[in-house]
């Protein structure tokens, strides 16, 4: 059983949004939709989700086209907020289970559980509009699952969140991946992608550029990644100008250095010894799944403007 995204083309009069996109979802893995804002990522969720019609393709469930199917199939975090502002946490979160059919009572019992869950019991009684934006994701998380979806579809569901909230949606994600519950998320972040997910779809302005494993992808990338730690905490300047040898990512910890194809790691350890830098730590790696990415789309997904209709 899968999910079946089968050629979706779209167009907004002469922008082509999706160019005959075509990837499959096993049931029960949690899987990366990547790509950079524009890309076309919300477009595709929303005709999975019937809420506009493709231009030509298809959706299947296990070979059955969706749009055939009982919405209560669907979970969906869209990524703008969707709560009623003036209506009580409880209340929204049973009313909009009941929708798909759920019990008041049950849904009741349920969405107090995942309150405590997330932390959150106290805003139970508070309106939506007096949430933080982080609480109001999560308050959408769980009207989205709420109802018990075969199907979970997240469009950027990280935005809004601390790292301790982070962690606690990440570890709701692996709970229903246990439960056999199939998960799509959108993202732009890369790290959530590779510590997440299975599986990815890259997609750069409407096409797609990649589909697979995250492990296959990653080896099959050209890209040979280095790692090094300085006890200055200092990276670029002591690699600035070595031949061959770009940096690709530096923070407090390490620096990440992409080498070009004829740069050998052993030459680039000792020229920066050379230069008298305090290296602490150096291993070469594979590439990161931001590597790959901007590898294949020639720039980091965050730095691309909305440009496509939603």
């Amino acid at each position: 059983m899968s999910l079946e995204i089968d050629r979706l083309t779209k167009r907004y009069g002469a922008t082509l949004a999706l160019d005959a996109i075509q990837f499959s979802v096993p049931r029960g893995q949690i899987f990366g939709f990547l790509g950079a804002n524009g890309a076309g990522k919300t477009t595709t969720m929303r005709i999975c989700l019937g809420i506009i019609p493709a231009d030509a393709g298809e959706v299947r469930w296990d070979s059955t086209p969706v749009l055939q199917l009982s919405r209560a199939l669907w979970g969906y975090l869209p990524e703008e907020r969707g709560l009623y502002p003036r209506l009580p946490v409880l209340d929204q979160l049973v009313y909009l289970a009941s929708l798909y059919g759920t019990d008041p009572d049950q849904a009741r019992r349920d969405a107090t559980q995942w309150l405590e869950r997330f932390r959150i019991p106290e805003l139970a009684f508070r309106r939506a509009e007096e949430l933080s934006k982080g609480n109001q994701q999560k308050v959408q998380f769980i009207a989205a699952i709420l109802h018990d979806p075969e199907i979970l579809l997240l469009d950027e569901p990280f935005t809004g969140l601390d790292p301790v909230n982070v962690g606690l949606l990440k570890d709701a994600i692996h709970e229903l991946r246990e439960r056999d519950r199939t998960i799509i998320f959108s993202t732009h972040q890369m790290e959530l992608a590779e510590a997440l997910c299975e599986s990815v779809a890259i997609i750069d302005r409407g096409r797609l550029v990649a589909e697979g494993g995250v492990r296959s992808l990653k080896r099959a990338s050209g890209a040979r990644l280095v790692r090094l730690a300085f006890d200055d905490g200092i990276g670029r300047g002591w690699l600035e100008g070595l031949p061959g040898v770009t940096v690709v990512r530096e923070d407090a910890d390490y620096t990440d250095v992409s080498l070009a194809e004829d740069a050998d790691p052993a030459q680039v350890l000792r020229e920066v010894l050379s230069r008298g830098a305090p290296v602490s730590s150096f291993e070469t790696r594979d590439p990161t799944l931001e590597t790959v990415f901007i590898e294949l789309v020639g720039h980091p997904a965050e730095d691309e403007p909305e440009t496509l209709a939603p």
